[in-house]
């Protein structure tokens, strides 16, 4: 019972930050504003989450293109933190090189569960009208667009209705399972 407590709020906290950073990286990638003056609503709660971990990385890890390396280091290193921890707890019962492993597909399914929550707040604030947009709906667009428009590309609209945003979902809950069933094969073989 204590495992699956500590589990949860493990998950929780390092979910946010490495979350945090990923959507930090996400963001820069697309070139979408995040100076505090740009107007973006999600800049300082990005800032404050991850600026005491993309800030010192930064001055070992240089960007490579317009890719934030730090931040993706960031989020990587948090995720290594939460399997070290749950490792710990579990009497370090799988050999430890399995960590960085599992961080990595702990990371690849943050990423997918990321987007999911995006693609879904980009479809219902779709129906929503315009002139009364959230602020939070340009970004929103902008940031699952271009996932979408290769779908958009083979999936026309049906009956006036863009139905990408839903075929995307489902080809996210797909990688989930199989990344999930790769994740648990692993632990499986490690902890057999």
């Amino acid at each position: 019972m204590l495992y699956q407590i500590v589990s949860l709020l493990l998950e929780v906290v390092v979910g946010l930050l490495a979350g945090a950073c990923l959507l930090r990286l996400y963001m820069q990638w697309q070139r979408i504003p995040m100076s505090l003056r740009s107007g973006n609503p999600l800049s300082r709660f990005i800032f404050t989450l991850t600026d005491w971990l993309v800030l010192p990385l930064r001055k070992a890890i240089p960007p490579v293109g317009s890719l934030d390396t730090a931040s993706l280091v960031g989020a990587f290193l948090l995720q290594l933190v939460e399997f070290s921890l749950l490792w710990l707890l579990q009497g370090m019962a799988a050999p430890a090189a399995t960590l960085p492993v599992l961080a990595l597909i702990g990371l690849v399914r943050l990423s997918i569960s990321a987007l999911t929550a995006l693609v879904i707040a980009y479809a219902v604030l779709s129906w929503v009208p315009g002139p009364g947009q959230s602020p939070f709906a340009d970004i929103i667009e902008r940031l699952v667009t271009p996932v979408l428009a290769p779908i958009r590309r083979f999936l026309p609209l049906v009956g006036g209705v863009d139905l990408s945003p839903l075929a995307l979902l489902v080809l996210l809950q797909i990688a989930a399972i199989v990344l999930g069933s790769v994740q648990a094969s692993l632990l499986r073989m490690v902890l057999v």
